[in-house]
């Protein structure tokens, strides 16, 4: 069946498609232990890992209720921070396939699956890498999740050992990138972060966050 469904892919695609996935179990271990540190119940970062399978919201969500946050400003930050899956839905529209799949096609979309999927030659690799890729995400994620729920267990709280600066640490290299590709970008994110430090003091927990996005309003002279 493997190779029925994903035999077009080339050797390089796959071995890329195993490191990416493996990676994403690695940050899930982390997930997993970091919501067991702050004392979640294991349900709520296993459902999320499941339903919403998107992990910079699911950090962000845990971090701001762990901090005292609202939860319904924690789900609007990651609402914000997928909100890219917008133009993401319209740009792989015809790799999500048809009808009942559609749903699954749509729930296993990601950075990861967009990625793999726009960058192969042909429809067929397109099809082929966005699928493999979104459903090893969607495995290895809850996967790593659970695991690291068991590890978290016995792990002191996170902030001992620095695990909660792991998604911080990840993001923030995931995004030095494009700051050097573009000062408009680096702007922004700097007037973003600006904002929400200045905020800290007055703002409810959670608020913060939800006030960087402003920093999107900055524009180079």
């Amino acid at each position: 069946m493997f190779k029925k469904h994903f035999g077009c892919l080339k050797g390089d695609t796959l071995k890329a498609i195993f490191l990416v996935c493996l990676a994403v179990g690695i940050v899930a271990v982390s997930y997993g232990s970091l919501a067991m540190a702050y004392g979640f119940p294991l349900w709520v970062p296993l459902i999320l890992s499941l339903t919403v399978l998107a992990g910079a919201s699911e950090f962000m969500f845990i971090g701001i209720v762990a901090s005292g946050g609202n939860p319904l400003a924690a789900a609007v930050a990651g609402l914000l921070v997928n909100a890219r899956h917008f133009p993401f839905g319209i740009t792989v529209r015809d790799l999500v396939g048809k009808r009942m799949m559609s749903f699954l096609g749509c729930h296993i979309m990601n950075d990861e699956s967009v990625v793999f999927g726009l960058s192969q030659p042909t429809p067929e690799q397109r099809k082929a890498a966005f699928w493999l890729c979104g459903l090893g995400v969607a495995f290895v994620w809850p996967a790593g999740t659970l695991l690291g729920a068991g590890v978290g267990k016995l792990l002191p709280t996170p902030e001992t050992i620095g695990l909660d600066a792991v998604f911080p640490a990840i993001l923030l290299a995931l995004v030095l990138p494009a700051f050097k590709k573009s000062k408009t970008s680096l702007i922004r994110a700097s007037s973003g972060a600006a904002i929400s430090l200045a905020s800290v003091p007055f703002a409810p927990v959670g608020l913060p966050v939800l006030l960087s996005m402003l920093g999107l309003l900055a524009r180079k002279k």
